[in-house]
């Protein structure tokens, strides 16, 4: 490990509004912060926003600054990466912006019955192939594991330049009959302001090399469980 990662990782522990617990802490069991982040570290009702993946956490710190009446967490398992939003969180003294090194996989230690209201996945690893489909961050699974902590109805966001991982949501909401608010193949030529106010660090790359970008929102009902969509569904 490099000087800079070792101190970066030094620093980061530092932080107040960072959790990163050991994997062995949390595989199968509830980690202390479940059902406690608004009363325990935002000290606040607001709602709960998550990044899932959020690598260097620069849209977690954008939007906690743009919409400071919201509590947003940055979720990835890269604390290298993670330190850069951490760090930019403290620097501006952001009370809403906070980070938790872990895997996606297991999130449901971290956060309890309609404890979140909304959720963001900002250019995951789309995991191309069918052989990879279950390990996208909107594959059933995933979703299933979401509907045990997202408040009903709650929305969840995906940002991707990857058209197979977007067409393959679709799919997944279609058959399932999941309620879709937007569905964009080109969200820059929608010119929703919101949307539009923040870029990651990976957005602004495939901007630059003319890439565009795929947005999709849509709302998870908590009573329905998702289902994987048939082979025969997958075609056209």
């Amino acid at each position: 490990m490099g000087k800079n990662k070792l101190a970066r990782w030094t620093e980061l522990g530092s932080y107040e509004n960072v959790i990163q617990p050991l994997i062995g802490d949390i595989a199968g069991k509830d980690h202390p912060i479940k059902g406690k982040w608004n009363r325990e570290l935002f000290k606040n009702t607001n709602p709960i926003v998550l990044e899932l993946g959020c690598g260097k956490g620069e849209y977690t710190v954008g939007l906690a600054n743009s919409f400071p009446d919201k509590n947003y967490i940055g979720i990835d398992i890269k604390g290298a990466r993670m330190w850069r939003g951490a760090k930019t969180a403290n620097e501006k003294k952001l009370p809403n912006a906070a980070f938790l090194r872990t895997r996606i996989e297991f999130i449901t230690s971290f956060f309890s019955e309609d404890e979140v209201d909304e959720i963001w996945i900002t250019f995951p690893d789309p995991h191309p192939g069918g052989r990879n489909s279950n390990k996208r961050l909107t594959s059933p699974w995933y979703l299933n594991s979401y509907r045990s902590f997202l408040k009903n109805k709650g929305l969840i966001h995906l940002k991707t330049d990857n058209t197979e991982l977007f067409d393959f949501t679709n799919k997944v909401l279609t058959y399932n009959k999941l309620e879709t608010v937007l569905s964009t193949k080109d969200l820059y030529d929608e010119k929703i302001e919101d949307l539009l106010s923040i870029k990651t660090h990976y957005e602004k790359i495939f901007l630059d090399a003319g890439l565009k970008i795929n947005y999709l929102s849509f709302r998870l009902d908590k009573e329905k469980i998702i289902d994987n969509v048939p082979a025969k569904a997958q075609i056209g």
